[in-house]
């Protein structure tokens, strides 16, 4: 029997699930200097074999998560990177390390999922959309700034553009400046990933979402696709059984 914590740590949040004898037995978020997240973290499990870990974080936060779990467990993490290869996955990028780790990650738990042609749609701080080939290559992607990013970008540089209505997101035209900035937002997430699929030829191709944002955005889109909200953590489990 074998145990393994394993996370997925992005721009604004880290996500943690602890992995008993390959099922899930508990999940959690973990923020630096919030105690409760920490003791929930730190009690999830007596004893470790592995830990894992998905980082888009400074090296900074990464060592002093690393400081925080060897004291805890005795246990040095593995840090996943994003590689020039990885099982049948082939980058795209002239220097492989310059690709977020979640995006390579995403997509390697995507190909394991399908050998047809691969569309990733992660929806989180950034929305990344990402194409990958029939034969593994990645065809390459987009990075967007995500839906709280642009509408933080919107307020920052303006005067009168505030409400506090609580508005969902949705296509139809506002009939108020809430609904105007929240139904614009949508417009332009699900308008990209609309152009960037018509863009990537008449090909059939396997849509996948995954992130905080992602059913929403899928619902959104209007186009066949499957929601996978643990796919990052899916490849984290493919990469590390390839080392």
């Amino acid at each position: 029997m074998s145990v393994c914590l394993q996370f997925d740590i992005g721009n604004t949040s880290a996500k943690w699930r602890l992995v008993n004898d390959n099922e899930v037995t508990a999940r959690g978020d973990y923020r630096p200097g919030d105690d409760s997240s920490q003791q929930q973290l730190l009690n999830c499990s007596e004893s470790l074999d592995h830990i894992w870990i998905s980082s888009v974080t400074a090296p900074a936060s990464e060592a002093l998560l690393t400081r925080l779990l060897e004291n805890q467990w005795g246990i040095a993490p593995w840090f996943a990177r994003s590689q020039a290869v990885t099982g049948s996955l082939v980058n795209s990028y002239d220097d492989p390390s310059r690709m977020g780790v979640d995006r390579w990650l995403a997509m390697l738990g995507g190909r394991a999922r399908s050998k047809s042609r691969l569309c990733v749609i992660d929806a989180g701080s950034a929305l990344t959309v990402d194409f990958v080939s029939a034969t593994g290559r990645h065809e390459g992607g987009y990075i967007i700034p995500g839906a709280a990013l642009m509408e933080r970008a919107l307020l920052l540089d303006t005067d009168r553009v505030r409400f506090d209505e609580k508005v969902g997101y949705a296509l139809c035209p506002g009939t108020s400046t809430a609904q105007a900035v929240r139904h614009g937002i949508a417009l332009a997430q699900a308008g990209a990933i609309t152009l960037a699929l018509d863009q990537s030829g008449s090909e059939p191709i396997v849509l996948l979402f995954c992130g905080g944002a992602g059913e929403a955005l899928m619902e959104l889109v209007h186009r066949d696709g499957e929601m996978a909200p643990d796919l990052v953590f899916e490849g984290l489990e493919i990469m590390a059984a390839l080392q």
